[in-house]
């Protein structure tokens, strides 16, 4: 080595975790020592675009706000978190930006993927590169079957079919005089499988109950008019809704136009995930409306989701939702795992290592307790119940509070869904 090379490694090396550090990673490579010693590089993939926006939002929102959290208390092992966003849209330009992330920026983990469509594409590339993938609300299921029952390095989310499973068991507990049903979901995967689990759950404790209608409009639409007409007409006792973001409000606005939930009742699984926009002048009392795994006025919320919600509200004049949970739980447990692995000698530990303490790893979450199964899949609780005016919001919320945890509602490590439903002893 040469003095002058000796003198700019040493001037790098003073510069720590900042811009000397990183430059430090581009003209020597990702050493194990570079690696060590600059920022902790954490890929983050979001939507930010079209009807799925606001759910994109709030998980990249409480990344931030972790983010910003961990480094206050000194970063990772001592190393101060950095994180690189980029956007998750269709599948092939989101799995290019996925190799970008690991191949060009270097990342150590990948944090994110919401639509199933997008992270069916995703995890196959995240097996080929070898880095560490938690998803935040995506699968690795084409329909109810999974496509990767032993990965090595894809974390998942809930099996897509929970909160329908959850909804399914609870609206005969609220509803005790149904007899038919129509569904309506969106045009792909989720969609699909929610309503297919619905109706088997419901069979299982109402067999004599009728599905007379099913709807399917594409993801993005937002004019539901033709829809709600076909609904009205199908004078069915209830309606299953399947919606999870700003398509959950816009159809809750056209059928309170017509008036839709006076003739019927209504069960909108996840619809919660845009909570503070189901404004009380055209969201009615006596929904079951589901939350999925984090509910924001919990009157037993732990001090860190109370912290949470309160400076979400001051920042960003909103309330969290459930997107919240599923990204700072992603993000938590690696920092615990790298924490883990790294042993009493707090010794940055490789990719793999990491892999292994994240595997049946159970941290507190904004919702509590949350944990990943062995086979890489999250288990959690969710919430659902039935909606009331009476709060101090413009906007619903419910009472009472359900809470069912995935060892109740997500079928076991390689089981098949409907003969896990099916098996029941209801």
């Amino acid at each position: 080595m040469t003095p002058t090379q000796a003198s700019r490694r040493q001037f790098l090396k003073l510069l720590g975790a900042g811009a000397g550090a990183a430059a430090a990673t581009r003209l020597d490579g990702p050493s194990a020592s570079a690696q060590a010693t600059g920022p902790v590089k954490i890929g983050v993939l979001t939507i930010r675009a079209g009807v799925a926006a606001p759910v994109g939002a709030a998980g990249l929102r409480a990344t931030e706000w972790w983010a910003e959290r961990v480094n206050n208390a000194g970063g990772i092992l001592g190393r101060p978190v950095q994180l690189i966003v980029e956007e998750e849209s269709n599948p092939k330009d989101t799995v290019e930006r996925y190799r970008k992330l690991v191949l060009q920026d270097k990342v150590e983990v990948v944090l994110g993927g919401i639509s199933t469509g997008v992270t069916l594409a995703l995890g196959p590339v995240a097996e080929d590169l070898g880095t560490p993938w938690l998803s935040w609300d995506g699968t690795t299921q084409k329909g109810i079957e999974e496509t990767m029952p032993n990965p090595k390095w894809a974390f998942k989310s809930v099996d897509n079919e929970v909160e329908a499973i959850v909804a399914g068991i609870l609206t005969p507990k609220y509803f005790k005089s149904i007899k038919t049903v129509a569904g309506i979901g969106n045009d792909y995967s989720y969609g699909h499988d929610c309503w297919e689990s619905y109706q088997a759950v419901l069979r299982r404790y109402v067999p004599d109950v009728k599905f007379v209608l099913e709807l399917f409009p594409k993801l993005g639409v937002t004019d539901f008019t033709s829809h709600i007409a076909a609904i009205q007409q199908s004078k069915a006792d209830l309606l299953m809704c399947s919606f999870w973001s700003g398509d959950a409000t816009i159809i809750m606005k056209q059928a309170a136009a017509v008036g839709l939930f006076k003739t019927m009742k209504g069960v909108f699984t996840t619809g919660g995930g845009v909570h503070d926009s189901l404004k009380k002048e055209f969201t009615p009392e006596g929904l079951l409306l589901g939350y999925n795994t984090m509910y924001f006025d919990d009157p037993k919320a732990s001090a860190l989701l109370k912290q949470f919600v309160r400076e979400y509200k001051a920042k960003y004049n909103e309330y969290p939702p459930y997107e919240c949970d599923h990204a700072f739980f992603n993000a938590e447990s690696y920092k615990v795992a790298v924490e883990k692995a790294a042993g009493p000698a707090k010794k940055w530990p490789d990719k793999a290592q990491v892999v292994r303490a994240l595997e049946g790893l159970e941290i507190e979450s904004l919702s509590g307790k949350r944990s990943w199964r062995e086979d890489h899949v999250q288990m959690c609780n969710f919430y659902q119940g039935i909606t009331t005016h009476k709060n101090g919001y413009d906007f619903v919320t419910i009472s009472p509070i359900e809470v069912v945890s995935t060892k109740q509602a997500m079928k076991p490590a390689g089981s098949k869904l409907f003969e896990w439903i099916n098996g029941w002893k209801v």
